[in-house]
């Protein structure tokens, strides 16, 4: 890239105490268009001196903001709600532009995220606390939840405005300050919400966004005045980060990587069965964490199955997601392509069998971006690296097995508990399934069980570190402390009924 194409890009900056702000450092990095390979953007990195300036303006605003009212916290949250749904189609622009998912998915993860906004609408519902009288002769006994304080929120490139809005309304509703420090690969959508968040009368400095890399996160896993660390991402990293955090003696949730296997009984409807596979499987470029990877093809449902998922995976439409009629568009990065061709190829050596192979994939007009075909492999055993590693590509690997048994052993053998599901007709085989496997999310022909928000999103295993699951009422939870009171209001001619004892009723 030359100075001059450099120079006449835009800069992304940080969004500090109410308002965008360049910081003190001058480092910076490309932001790219993946569908096309073009540099679209220059993104300015935080040093220390911003990471401060940043946590100390949150701890200001979290003494005052956990002071709010109830009242005027949902009126608040009420009005980021109308503004992030007037606002659906400019966050979902941004978001193809950077991250690369069609449209309408994006349009999808942002409605997702406005569930979670109406949920925290209701905080003062579940915010309530309990009251128990007379618990003792004249003695009362009640409870309630405070904020925990400053909050950071590390979130990862696949979903720029979802996973941002499963941590910060809650967080926010519940009297906190948040920090955002969102991917560095699409940065955009992260600025558009703080600006919407302005607009619908947050005061300065409850919600803020920090853009950087491992020494910002570093920076907010160790800085004393933050409480409270949200992170999703890959597992390494998220045990990296519960442990850096609560050495520093921080809460913290941290939702790692997935390999979510689903079950295809032969007694499942097979169409529905592969229509739902290769969606769950290429939509996004399969770069969810809740994808489904793994196809468990049980007994004679292998070969129809596997044809029927063929055909589909064929008929993908992979295209800029900008594109009329895109079901598909490119991975995030050229290093994601070329581990994603690695994967593949490995697994072609050690005698999978390629159904189909999007390695090579060319998109006309579009020959510099990031692109792999949806991909499907049979004859994956649990040696194979396709199946040990987290791909987060457009790639299905079938693994064939005798019974529902021996599927429940293998997803119970696998190091990962994010999400799985069964397609069947038995409600026999759902139920076994669901009160057998070692996973935090299940599917019944539901290829993508993530909850609404009124529950909570989390998996086990390897998929999560930590005790709490994200939004919903784990959510609430994390972001406050109870507090619980015992009280006692004596008539003063009475005797104090003091003892050194320890206290009974």
């Amino acid at each position: 890239m030359n100075d001059v194409a450099t120079q006449t890009l835009a800069t992304i900056e940080h969004f500090i105490n109410g308002a965008p702000s360049a910081g003190t450092s001058a480092r910076t990095q490309p932001v790219y268009n993946p569908a096309t390979g073009a540099v679209t953007a220059q993104l300015r990195l935080a040093n220390q001196v911003d990471l401060d300036a940043t946590v100390a303006a949150a701890r200001n605003a979290a003494d005052s903001w956990g002071e709010t009212s109830l009242a005027k916290r949902t009126t608040v949250l009420f009005k980021f709600r109308e503004l992030v749904a007037a606002h659906v189609d400019e966050l979902a622009v941004l978001i193809t532009a950077e991250h690369g998912k069609v449209l309408s998915d994006a349009k999808g993860e942002i409605g997702r995220g406005l569930e979670v906004i109406e949920f925290a609408c209701g905080i003062p519902q579940l915010l309530k606390g309990e009251y128990s009288d007379q618990a003792s002769t004249g003695i009362d006994v009640f409870s309630f939840r405070e904020p925990v304080g400053v909050v950071a929120g590390i979130t990862p490139f696949n979903f720029p405005v979802m996973v941002p809005l499963w941590m910060c309304p809650i967080a926010i509703a519940t009297g906190n300050a948040f920090i955002l420090k969102p991917s560095e690969r699409d940065p955009s959508p992260a600025m558009l919400l703080a600006k919407l968040w302005t607009e619908a009368g947050l005061p300065d400095g409850v919600f803020q966004v920090l853009h950087g890399g491992k020494e910002t996160v570093d920076g907010l896993l160790t800085h004393p005045d933050v409480d409270a660390i949200s992170f999703v991402g890959s597992t390494p990293i998220a045990q990296y980060v519960h442990e850096t955090a609560t050495a520093h003696g921080k809460r913290v949730q941290a939702l790692g990587g997935a390999k979510n296997h689903a079950i295809v009984m032969p007694d499942a409807d097979l169409d529905n069965a592969a229509d739902h596979l290769a969606a769950a499987a290429f939509g996004s470029a399969g770069e969810r964490c809740m994808a489904i990877s793994v196809a468990v093809a049980v007994g004679d449902a292998a070969d129809l199955l596997v044809k029927k998922v063929e055909e589909r995976a064929l008929a993908v439409k992979v295209d800029n997601g900008t594109a009329p009629g895109a079901e598909m568009g490119p991975v995030i990065t050229p290093a994601s392509k070329e581990r994603i061709v690695r994967i593949v190829t490995e697994a072609e050596a050690a005698g999978a069998a390629m159904v189909v192979d999007g390695r090579d994939l060319v998109v006309p007009g579009h020959e510099d971006g990031f692109w792999v075909g949806p991909t499907v492999i049979d004859y994956v055993n649990a040696e194979m690296t396709a199946y040990t590693e987290e791909i987060f590509g457009p790639v299905l690997v079938v693994v064939r097995v005798e019974d529902l048994d021996a599927g429940i052993k293998l997803i119970n053998a696998n190091p990962y508990g994010n999400g799985t599901a069964i397609f069947t007709s038995s409600g026999a085989n759902a139920r076994k399934f669901q009160r057998s496997v070692d996973v935090g999310m299940i599917g019944i022909n539901v290829p993508l069980p993530v909850p609404v928000a009124y529950h909570s999103f989390g998996g086990w295993k390897n998929s999560l570190f930590g005790d709490k699951h994200i939004y919903g009422p784990e959510g609430v939870s994390f972001y406050t402390r109870g507090k619980v009171i015992t009280s006692r209001w004596p008539e003063p001619a009475h005797a104090s009924g003091a003892s050194y004892n320890f206290p009974s009723n």
